[in-house]
């Protein structure tokens, strides 16, 4: 349980592994692409290179290995393949929409801030239904300087919605967004129920979980 003489006012959303199951999706595609493109990554790599980060930090590391040029093929072929596999199978994080009404009814404020674009989380949260739960609360990293792992995005939600940096909880579920909510002075619940390993997410004012049902609880709110 997240325990702090700060009450929690906020409780921030990352989108993808978090809200939406699409990791394993990106995962997949990005594994796929690599191989066609000339950079072979497997999985883990992938989950390191990439997972967390802002597609525009993305294409820069594609870039700095195969070129320009190919970074944007890249890019393309992937918004396209993504599109297709959400429509076609994305769902919900086990046990999301279970904790989200459960902390709607007790009336704690909730946000997303994640690394995804506002047209890519319309798409993913509208398609399983999540986006309800927020609708005006959607932050995106093109809103800020910098994305994940710098606290840029976590502190600009924070600031647009009034409440202190301490007073916030961020969900995350990888690398670059636990040390983003550490740098900002948030803390954080690292959910280790999908394809990071849980050691990836530990660390000072970080509590890791692997069941989602459980996240009223961890508030304080069960």
């Amino acid at each position: 349980m997240i325990t702090s003489p700060q009450p929690v006012e906020l409780v921030v959303f990352d989108c993808d592994g978090v809200l939406v199951d699409s990791e394993r999706i990106a995962v997949r595609l990005h594994v796929s692409i690599g191989a066609e493109l000339g950079w072979p990554l497997t999985e883990e790599q992938v989950m390191e290179e990439f997972v967390g980060r802002s597609s525009l930090s993305i294409g820069e590391r594609i870039a700095d290995r195969l070129g320009t040029e190919t970074a944007a093929v890249w890019g393309d072929r992937f918004d396209l393949l993504h599109r297709e596999a959400v429509d076609s199978e994305l769902v919900p994080v086990d046990g999301i929409l279970e904790a989200l009404d459960a902390l709607r009814t007790r009336g704690l404020p909730m946000c997303v801030a994640s690394s995804g674009s506002h047209e890519k989380m319309r798409h993913t949260l509208g398609r399983t239904g999540i986006h309800p739960y927020f609708t005006d609360r959607v932050f995106s990293a093109t809103e800020v300087a910098r994305g994940k792992p710098a606290p840029d995005l976590f502190l600009h939600a924070a600031r647009q919605l009034g409440v202190a940096p301490e007073a916030c909880v961020v969900v995350e579920d990888s690398r670059y967004g636990v040390q983003a909510a550490r740098a900002a002075g948030m803390r954080a619940l690292g959910y280790a129920g999908g394809l990071t390993p849980a050691e990836w997410l530990e660390g000072p004012d970080t509590v890791v979980f692997d069941d989602m049902r459980k996240l009223p609880v961890l508030l304080g709110e069960g």
